[in-house]
């Protein structure tokens, strides 16, 4: 059995990995991006500094992956039925990752990070979970067409503007945003 191996090649121990992957989840909730330290997910974590630094050079890092491995389980929604059954039930568990998830709060505060850390921007760019699971949903409601980052970026825009404004994610209709994105969709299927 091959064990993943950190950026120095020697293989990660499975059972610490997921501990300092929940140790930041936690401590994010508690103490917030700004006090969250290397020193202090490794102490909750219950291993060395020294483990973790051996993984993930940044909070950032690790607190990315712990989000990207989250939201890749939270978003994976299966088959509605009809297009917009679909992209509702897409957008719905999109809405839930971001208001409600320990992932999606992490994932909401590295995109405020990114905003004047151009590390974390770099990081985020390396893989946006957000968008890929966009495009899953786009290509299975409109096969046979090359979904681009921007059409993916179409259909999450406006909860993720609405998530990240403060607004009640109670108050937000997404039925309608789903149709709205289906209308606007050249060569779109139907939405009912």
């Amino acid at each position: 059995m091959n064990e993943p191996k950190g950026p120095g090649g020697r293989p990660r121990s499975e059972q610490a990995r997921e501990a300092v992957l929940h140790a930041v989840d936690d401590l994010l909730l508690e103490v917030g991006y700004a006090a969250l330290t290397m020193k202090g997910i490794a102490e909750r974590a219950g291993v060395g500094r020294q483990t973790v630094y051996r993984w993930w050079a940044t909070k950032a890092e690790v607190l990315f992956e712990a989000s990207v491995a989250d939201a890749a389980d939270e978003l994976a929604v299966p088959p509605a039925g009809t297009p917009l059954a679909d992209v509702t039930a897409y957008l719905d568990a999109f809405v839930r990752f971001l208001a409600h998830s320990p992932a999606g709060i992490a994932y909401r505060t590295l995109l405020g990070a990114a905003q004047h850390d151009p590390a974390v921007k770099e990081l985020i760019g390396t893989h946006d979970t957000l968008v890929a699971s966009a495009r899953a949903v786009v290509e299975r409601v409109r096969p046979g067409r090359d979904v681009s980052d921007q059409e993916a970026a179409a259909l999450i825009g406006p909860a993720l503007l609405w998530v990240m404004t403060g607004r009640d994610p109670a108050r937000l209709d997404t039925g309608e945003l789903a149709r709205d994105f289906l209308r606007a969709g050249r060569g779109a299927p139907s939405a009912r």
